[in-house]
Order: C-alpha cells, then structure tokens, then sequence
C-alpha cells in the first residue's frame, strides 16, 4: 500500500503527543514501588525536577549521590552502636570471642568482594544505560527536526510543481533544440558527454599547444632556407624577362647582335674542335 505524506505525518503527531522525557517515563516505575514517591525531601529546586534537562540531572545524581552516603554513614554508626550497647546491657551479656571475630571478618572479606564485583556490574550497566539513553536522544531530536521538516514538505512541492507547470506553459523551444527539454537523468547524461568531449578537446589543445614553440621554429628555419631561393627566383625571372625583351627586340632589328655573337661563337668552338680532332 502507498504511504501518503499526510497518513505518515498523522502517525508521527500520534506518537509524538506525549512529550518524552526520563522523569515522565519513570513515573510508573516510581508509582509501584513508592506510591508517595512524587513528595521530595530533599532540598533541590523543583523546577528542575518538572522541567529537566542533562545538567540539571547530573546536579540531581551527584545531589543524591552525597546524600545516600551521608546517610548509609549514619545508618551504620546507629545501627552499631544500637547493637553494641544491647550486647553490653543485656543479661548475660554478649561477650565475643576472638575466634568468632576472625570468622566474621572473613565472612566479611566475602561479602566486601561479593559487594565489589555487584558494584562493577551496577556500574557498567549505568555507563551502558547512559550511551544508550544519549543515543535514544539524538534519535529523538533527529526524528523530531525530520518531522517539523517533513511536515512543510507538501507545501513546498506544491509551489514547486506550480512554477514547474507555469515554466513548461511559458516554454518556447525552436526546433532543432530538443536537448533543452530532456528530463533531469538524460540532462545528466547528456552534461556528462558534453564534459568528456570537452576534456578531450582540451587535452588535444594542450598538445598543441606544447608542440607550437617547436613548429614556431621548423617554420623560421624553412622561411629562413626559403629566403635565397626567392632572390634567386627573382633574378631569375628578372634575367628571363630582360632576355625575353632583347629577343623581341632583335626581331625588330633594334636590339643589339647578342644571338649573333652567341652563333658566332658556338661556330667558332666547332671549328676548333674539328681541327684538333683533324690533328689528332
């Protein structure tokens, strides 16, 4: 069965109607054992009592603690010298012997240890009792706080949901941009890619970036090489543009004998050749 917000805040209200706290829940247990235990003798403060708190019971424990000791002092010296002046009125009177003393003081080493070891066990139950009833009290608390908070839930889910339907109303997505309405877990997703995409591309920007002084440099040394190649060109074309405009112009009869004297000379060379090949 599905639990509504308003069953479960009526369940919390029903068991938080009483207020919790160590002196109302001892009040049965004192009842029982003591009908007129509500009536204080002591002198600590009232208030206190009906409205406790941690410190103020810690004052009340070391209060009772000093009072029962005062107390159990003044039980036993009545009670001793009650017997003592019985055994020594009496008729006959009590006499003890040294042998008797010997034994009750061993019966009475017995009992100090029984008493001791009892005392290690009331004291333990107590410290777990204490962190038992310290952890019970932050639950409380903590269940109390969740409860107050959980009962202003609803409201603010309601607003929520409203301005949620108002947005979606208001919402003009253009096409092509399906991705603005995704629900929150592809949202998720889709951030998700978006981020590892982005985490490659600046990993591959961080390469480049450290490979740039060092192609700064192979790209001086190639402009660098590149520069004497281009006077070269230069005069290259200059040279082939000069010999190109004194070709025009030796068709035209206005340029100089520079093909003629070329022929000449190759017609020259041949001749030598020829002849040393003739005397050979």
């Amino acid at each position: 069965m599905a639990w509504n917000h308003e069953v479960v805040l009526a369940s919390l209200a029903e068991n938080q109607i009483q207020e919790l706290s160590i002196i109302k829940l001892s009040e049965p247990i004192s009842a029982a054992q003591a009908p007129d235990a509500a009536k204080r003798a002591s002198d600590v403060s009232t208030d206190a009592f009906e409205n406790p708190s941690p410190t103020s019971l810690e004052a009340d424990l070391g209060h009772y603690k000093e009072l029962f000791s005062k107390l159990r002092f003044s039980y036993l010296e009545q009670v001793t010298k009650e017997k003592f002046l019985r055994a020594i009125v009496g008729d006959p009177p009590l006499i003890v012997e040294h042998q008797e003393n010997v034994e009750l003081e061993s019966q009475l080493a017995e009992v100090k240890a029984d008493l001791q070891v009892q005392k290690a066990d009331v004291a333990k139950l107590v410290k777990d009792l204490e962190a038992r009833g310290r952890k019970l009290s932050r639950c409380y608390e903590n269940i109390s706080r969740k409860t107050s908070r959980l009962s202003t839930l609803p409201t603010e889910i309601s607003t929520l949901e409203s301005t949620l339907k108002i947005l979606q109303c208001q919402q003009n997505i253009p096409a092509g941009t399906l991705s603005l309405s995704l629900p929150l877990p592809a949202t998720i997703d889709l951030l998700s890619s978006r981020q590892a995409h982005l985490d490659q591309l600046n990993q591959q920007l961080k390469t480049l970036q450290s490979a740039l002084p060092r192609k700064i440099k192979e790209l001086e040394r190639h402009e660098n090489e590149l520069k004497p190649l281009e006077m070269q060109r230069s005069s290259v074309v200059a040279a082939a543009r000069e010999a190109t405009r004194r070709k025009e112009e030796g068709d035209k009869g206005k340029g100089d004998d520079l093909e003629l004297k070329g022929r000449w000379h190759r017609g020259v060379e041949m001749g030598l050749r020829d002849m040393l090949a003739m005397d050979r």
